[in-house]
Order: structure tokens, then sequence, then C-alpha cells
């Protein structure tokens, strides 16, 4: 790898119009949680996809890495390159490529380019009277590029699928600057290798996505949202297993939401009201979407009737009005910003086979309270058996207090994870920060193939060297 030298700045300057060249602001060199810093960088910011290969092409020629960055909310070090590794590579952002090139209603597509905001691009869904169901916390500041690189989930994914199910096609630019044009719209394309599967989800190191065709859906006539007290999390699980029996693909959302979660937004002064006089030790946001001709509100009064006579459910509150669903979710948003305010000791983003969930909670616990009196938050998307399972400092302490131990906490779970049949990384993708778990716990054969593709599509490694793979 070649740091950016005065050399290599002079030919780009002569190749790309000087607004490409931006200030290197400090956002581009931090991510979210400050768990990586970078110290320096070119910061390039092209308005278009030949400005992007030209750049890539560059790079290619001279060994220079390549940062792509998005919205830079990604939470694994993927758009970050700490300095000991390169001092100054190029960081291409794609912010200014930001334009919904066409819309097909009737089609249920859209063509975005990579810098698309999510929640603009849920706007002009919605626009034509069409849903773009992904939806994350960082909504308002991530982009689609980022989205599809790191195959995001959020809070829909039970109904409509992660970042890669939602893409038809993608325009792209693979590491030696050459574009690949494969904006197609198809639901069937069966003509050999899928590299729309390969390139979302590859995290910027085979590629930089620079647009996709992506799938658009019927806006749900009804939508009802409730929180639902259950006794624990197998009640949980059984009443998703209910509720889908009930109104089938109707479940939008599965949220659980742990009482160590409404201590934490009261603790912090967020969340908003809570509907219920004492906190409950487990429960469950749900979200129903149906079509003409049926009430989401009668399907969950049906559900929490049935759901209370099986003894799922303790207690519950259906949201009556607009206002009362988004004081609901407000509860399930803050959760996250109220972790922060607490400060975790280790955070776990983490999937397991829905049946184990209760298991590995009971056994995750216990093998914490072994090691020292910690606070467990274990929330998130029940569904689709995503969970984030944090631990934080008793209270009183800082996380500071436990720098020495969190090693170990990472390695007790993520070794229980596995054994369960789980993945140690969810919906945030691997970056630098879980290079070390994918070498420890994925499988050899499939570790060696990734390997190879890596070698074949970037053979000097300069795309996002790091990431997924640790530099070598």
């Amino acid at each position: 790898m070649r740091n950016v030298d005065g050399n290599f700045e002079t030919r780009l300057r002569s190749e790309l119009p000087e607004d490409v060249f931006r200030d290197l602001g400090p956002r581009y060199l931090e991510e979210p949680r400050g768990l990586f810093q970078a110290t320096d960088g070119l910061l390039l910011a092209p308005r278009n996809v030949d400005q992007v290969s030209s750049i890539v092409a560059a790079c290619h020629a001279a060994c220079v890495p390549v940062v792509p960055y998005g919205g830079g909310t990604g939470l694994v070090g993927g758009q970050v390159m700490p300095s000991e590794a390169c001092a100054r590579p190029v960081i291409l952002s794609l912010e200014r490529m930001n334009a919904v090139r066409a819309i097909y209603p009737d089609e249920n597509v859209v063509v975005a380019e990579a810098g698309v905001i999510v929640a603009d691009l849920q706007a002009a869904a919605e626009g034509v009277n069409r849903l773009f169901p992904l939806s994350l916390a960082s909504d308002g500041s991530c982009r689609i590029g980022g989205c599809l690189s790191t195959n995001a989930g959020g809070v829909n994914v039970l109904r409509y699928g992660n970042a890669r199910g939602l893409c038809l096609g993608l325009e792209a630019v693979l590491p030696d600057g050459r574009i690949w044009h494969g904006l197609k719209r198809l639901r069937k394309d069966n003509t050999g290798y899928d590299l729309v599967n390969l390139l979302c989800g590859a995290e910027g190191t085979l590629g930089v996505i620079t647009a996709a065709s992506l799938r658009l859906f019927a806006r749900p006539k009804s939508v009802g949202t409730a929180l639902l007290v259950v006794q624990d999390p197998q009640a949980a699980l059984d009443l998703l297993s209910l509720a889908q029996e009930q109104v089938g693909e109707g479940v939008s959302a599965f949220e659980l939401i742990s009482g160590t979660g409404f201590a934490f937004l009261a603790e912090a002064g967020l969340g908003g009201p809570h509907p219920f006089d004492a906190r409950p030790a487990w429960s469950v946001l749900i979200e129903l979407g149906l079509g003409a001709g049926l009430s989401a509100q009668d399907a969950l009064t049906d559900l929490f009737a049935a759901a209370l006579e099986a003894e799922l459910v303790v207690d519950g509150v259906i949201a009556q009005s607009g206002a009362q669903r988004d004081a609901l979710w407000k509860l399930r948003e803050d959760i996250p910003l109220a972790n922060r305010h607490i400060g975790a000791i280790s955070s776990h983003d983490i999937s397991l086979p829905l049946s184990v969930i209760p298991s590995f909670l009971c056994q995750a616990d216990a093998a914490l309270a072994s090691m020292g009196l910690f606070r467990v938050n274990g929330f998130g998307h029940l569904g689709d058996g995503n969970l984030h399972y944090n631990v934080f400092p008793p209270k009183g302490h800082v996380k500071r207090e436990f720098d020495g131990q969190v090693a170990a906490i990472r390695k007790v779970i993520y070794d229980l994870v596995h054994q369960f049949g789980g993945s140690f990384s969810a919906e945030h993708g691997v970056g630098r920060l879980k290079a070390d778990e994918l070498e420890r716990y994925g499988d050899p054969v499939r570790l060696a193939a990734m390997r190879s593709i890596k070698s074949a599509l970037d053979p000097k490694g300069i795309m996002n060297p790091g990431v997924i793979f640790r530099a070598r």
C-alpha cells in the first residue's frame, strides 16, 4: 500500500474537476463509537460514476488504498482506516451522488444513486404511493450505498428482508476502475454468478456501489402497533408464532424489549412517558400492516385476546392514533441512545435460530454473572432472530473500569453464539471490529473461497484493506 503523495494528487487534479476535492472534516476520520480513528486522507466527492471510475483506476495503478464512505453511520469501523494501516488513503465519499434517477410505480422499482439518504428514498416512494421498507435508527443520515454494502437490516427484515433482498440490480466500479452496468429491474435473471448478492454485504472490499435498482411495495392500508407484556422470551416467541398464524405476512415488525432497556430509558431521560405503571421485565413491540378492507386495529385486538387466553401476555396497550404509535416506537428507537448514555462495556450484534434464543439468554446471563456484576440489555429484532446483547457496568460504575474484561466478555458471548449455531454479526457487518472473530468462527472452506474472490477481483488489495479480512 502507498500513501497519497503529491505526485498522485497532482495527477488526479489534472483529470478531475476541482469541486471533487474536499476539505477533510473530522467526521470522516472517526466512526460513531470512537473505536477507530484516522489522522489524514485525501477526501474526494465525485458527482458521477465516470469520476468514481477515474479515481479507482488511478488508485489501482498507484496501489493507493480506497476507503468508500457513505453516511458514516456504520458501527464496525468499515468507513475509517486507522493511521497505522495507511497514513493517507483516498476517502471516496458518495454523498454528492444523491439523485433518485427514476421511479417505476407500476413495476415497484426505484433506481437511486448510492448517496441517497434512506429517509429521502422512503419519501420518494411515498410520493408515488409506494413503500421502501428499509428502516433503521439512522434513516436520516445513512445512505443507501452504505446500507447495501453492509447488507443493513433494521426493524422490517421480518417481512421485507435485508438490504440485499431489496436490491434487483447494481451499478458499481470494480477495483481496477471498470464500470459494471448492472442496473437491471428484473426479478428473474438466471445468467450465472450473482454479482448483486456478492457486492451487497462486501463492505466496499470488492468495489464501489454507485447506484442500485431497488424493490418497492404497496403501502399497507391499515397499520396497527401494540406494546404487549410477556412473561419471558419463550412467551414472546410463542406470541410471534400466534401472530403469524393469525395474520400471516401482515406482521411487519416484532421487537423484543427488556426491563433493563426501559430502566436505561428512565435513567437517561429518554423515551417519553411509559405506558405501564410498572416496567415489565419483557415486552414485545409488534406492528401489523394490512391491505384494503382489513383492520390492523381489530387484528391486534383479536391477537391480544387470543394471547391472553393462551397465557402468553399479561398486559398490553394498542396505539389508538398516529401519535400513540409514534410514542410506542420512540420507546424502542431511543434504547440505543440510552445505551450510549449508560456506556456499554461490550456490545454484540448477534443472530440465532429463533427456537434457541431463550436458552441462549439464560446461559449467557449465567456466564456473565460468573464473571462479575454486570447489567445486560438484550433487545432487538426478535422476529428475524437478531438480538443486540449488550453488557453494561453496574449502576455507579463506568465502562472504563472494565476495559480489561472486554475481550473475555466478547469471547464468552461469541462462543455461546457459535455453539448455538448463530452468527456474531447479524446486521452491522464485520468491518475492522470483527475481523478476528471471522477468522475464529468462520468455516475454513468458506473463508478460503472468500479470499479467492477477493484476490481475483482486487489482486492489489486496495479496496478497504483491513475490512472483513485483517490486513496482512
